[in-house]
């Protein structure tokens, strides 16, 4: 008797684990979701780059420059950069020249090549012969945003 009543418990555990009794585990992108709402700024990167990719979510620029100004406020250099990029552009922002030199000038600040770059303020930009650095920025700003956001989704 004994035996059969712990066979009969055996197979109820058994069958509690096979049906799925337990809670699901939530998505990547919910746990990212979480994370950032709870101040994470490189968890704020990433859902921001997911929305600026459409990478898990819908494809949605405000979302993203939301996420994204949240990471740069707190530091994230790459953070830094998409939004100074996003400003220049108007992408998902109200186009602010002074304010994407602001985020440029932060980044830079933190050593980002490509910001010392656009503002002119590496050593090989001092050196050489005539550059039209607007043009160089305005083409930044058009990679910029979608290169960083994949380089954040690429780290763990």
């Amino acid at each position: 008797m004994f035996k059969l009543i712990r066979l009969f418990i055996f197979a109820w555990l058994f069958l509690q684990c096979v049906t799925g009794v337990h809670a699901e585990e939530p998505s990547a992108q919910a746990v990212i979701q979480q994370t950032a709402e709870h101040g994470d700024a490189k968890a704020q990167a990433k859902l921001g780059a997911m929305y600026l990719l459409g990478s898990g979510v819908e494809k949605d620029e405000q979302q993203a420059a939301e996420w994204i100004l949240k990471a740069a406020n707190q530091g994230h250099v790459e953070a830094q950069v998409i939004i100074a990029a996003m400003y220049d552009r108007g992408l998902g922002v109200k186009n602010d020249v002074k304010m994407a030199t602001r985020w440029y000038e932060k980044a830079a600040a933190q050593g980002n090549s490509a910001s010392m770059a656009i503002l002119g303020k590496n050593a090989v930009a001092k050196g050489s012969v005539a550059f039209s650095y607007q043009a160089m920025r305005l083409s930044a700003a058009k990679q910029i945003p979608t290169e960083y956001a994949r380089k954040i989704l690429l780290t763990k």
